[in-house]
Order: structure tokens, then C-alpha cells, then sequence
């Protein structure tokens, strides 16, 4: 919806000058749409319907299991740092990877 009109390479100069980043960033992708990238295409169409529909904002939150399924969606307002999110990504962290 043209909320970040950068290039990739002006929007990694902007968070390195500005917000000090220093880690890898993913290349600018579409969440909905004709142009809707396979990975929320995968993360949008979950059996569970408190997971599965579309993406709200770009900052919409989702959590993975180490089996690659989809366990929990959180709504972009929901601080990467609020209680219930940091305790399902706990959860997910602790079930063994062959179990």
C-alpha cells in the first residue's frame, strides 16, 4: 500500500544511521494481494481460525514451532515485548525439536 516507498538499500542505510541496526534485513515483501508472498500465504491460511485470515498491518505477529507450524497470531499492537507473546515464544523454545 506504498506505506515505505524506499529501496531496499535506502530503507537498510535508514535503519543503520538512525537506529544503529547492525544485524541482516529481509528484502521488502507484499503481505496481501495479488503479489501476497508465499510466506504469508502460509502464515494466512491456518485451519485455526484465531490464526488464519488476513494480515491486519505489517506489524502483525506471528509464532512458529520448531515443526514449522503456525501456534499463535498477535495483532500489530501487541508489543514484541507483551507477557503473552514473550510466553508462547518461551513455550515454543522449550519443546524439543524431535518431540
Amino acid at each position: 500500500m506504498g506505506q515505505e516507498p524506499k529501496s531496499n538499500p535506502e530503507i537498510k542505510t535508514f535503519c543503520s544511521k538512525e537506529f544503529h541496526v547492525t544485524f541482516d534485513l529481509f528484502a521488502k515483501i507484499d503481505v496481501k494481494g495479488k503479489k501476497q508472498a508465499p510466506l504469508y500465504g502460509f502464515l494466512t491460511k491456518n485451519p485455526d481460525e484465531k490464526i488464519a485470515g488476513k494480515v491486519k498491518w505489517n506489524f502483525q505477529k506471528y509464532v512458529v514451532d520448531r515443526h514449522g507450524r503456525v501456534i499463535a497470531k498477535f495483532g500489530p499492537r501487541t508489543a514484541p515485548e507483551a507477557e503473552k507473546l514473550v510466553k508462547v515464544v518461551k513455550q515454543a523454545l522449550a519443546e524439543k525439536a524431535d518431540g
